[in-house]
């Protein structure tokens, strides 16, 4: 069950910069947001509220205020970067490759903050998955010409918001469920790219069919896929685990990317999947052999 929980979470979060760049090709960043979370906003408020007080039990404005963090950091603020760098012209890939160092920054972080210690072998691993997203992240950089050196530090700001907002929520002590908390991040989500939109006189969508089908892909794949997963595998496997899986967004992007759109993808990025592919083994090794050592006899 973990094993296909872990691919199901790299394919369906890996969708999202595809989606990204299926919008792009029609729409603002802050246009194709809008779309994908205003409608699915209301029909999950719509369900919650069929729901019940059952499914919104112990949501206090507390709880709720620290969900509306979450989203903003976790959705609001990573998604923007990563649409409006990719309509920069950052290929997918790259994107993807870009927001690959958040495992290093929540490792190095995540001692001091949640106590959660790395072992020495998940350092290595950690470690391997940064040699691997540097191998492919040149190999992408150096074929793609034409775009301003500040548009590949986007990325880097919505890889910070998302580390953040794992330690928030990592921080929590009240669990929320999971189709509670992504009808609070998607709510919150809705407002902000609608008040963006609104703002910048770019809230009408676009007519062409495949405007929707960046919409659905994003919906269908991205959210209820990869974000749901994320923050179930994050609460089944522990910070390390995701960190390590999110090492194979960047390979798996670029190879997904080169196949729908043509980007390149060479031996530099092969030799970036197998090293990624790498430190996934050593890491979830070292978390067995963590937890049968730590187990009582």
């Amino acid at each position: 069950m973990n094993v296909l929980l872990s691919l199901g979470f790299v394919l369906t979060w890996s969708s999202g910069f595809i989606g990204a760049k299926l919008g792009a090709g029609e729409a603002s960043a802050v246009t194709t947001l809008m779309w994908r979370f205003l409608p699915l906003a209301l029909v999950l408020l719509a369900v919650g509220a069929t729901a019940g007080r059952r499914a919104w039990r112990g949501m206090t404005v507390r709880v709720t205020g620290r969900q509306v963090v979450v989203g903003l950091l976790s959705q609001s603020g990573y998604l923007l970067t990563v649409y409006y760098a990719i309509q920069l012209g950052v290929s997918s890939g790259t994107t993807a490759l870009i927001d690959g160092t958040q495992p290093l920054v929540a490792g190095a972080l995540a001692g001091p903050l949640l106590r959660s210690y790395v072992t020495g072998r998940q350092w290595l691993g950690l470690c391997l998955g940064v040699a691997g997203v540097l191998v492919v992240t040149t190999a992408d950089a150096a074929a793609v010409t034409g775009v301003a050196w500040w548009a590949y530090l986007v990325p880097f700001l919505g890889m910070l918001a998302l580390v953040a907002a794992t330690f928030v929520e990592s921080r929590s002590p009240t669990r929320v469920e999971p189709m509670t908390a992504m009808t609070v991040h998607c709510a919150t989500s809705a407002v902000v790219f609608t008040a963006l939109a609104l703002a910048f006189g770019q809230a009408a969508p676009p007519a062409a069919p495949s405007f929707w089908l960046a919409v659905a892909w994003l919906v269908g794949l991205s959210t209820f896929g990869g974000y749901g997963l994320y923050w179930l595998v994050l609460r089944r496997r522990g910070l390390t685990q995701v960190n390590t899986l999110m090492f194979l967004m960047a390979p798996v992007t670029a190879l997904w990317g080169a196949l729908m759109f043509g980007e390149p993808f060479g031996v530099r990025t092969g030799c970036g999947l197998a090293l990624g592919l790498a430190a996934v083994v050593v890491v979830q090794r070292a978390g067995r052999s963590r937890r049968a050592a730590t187990r009582p006899a």
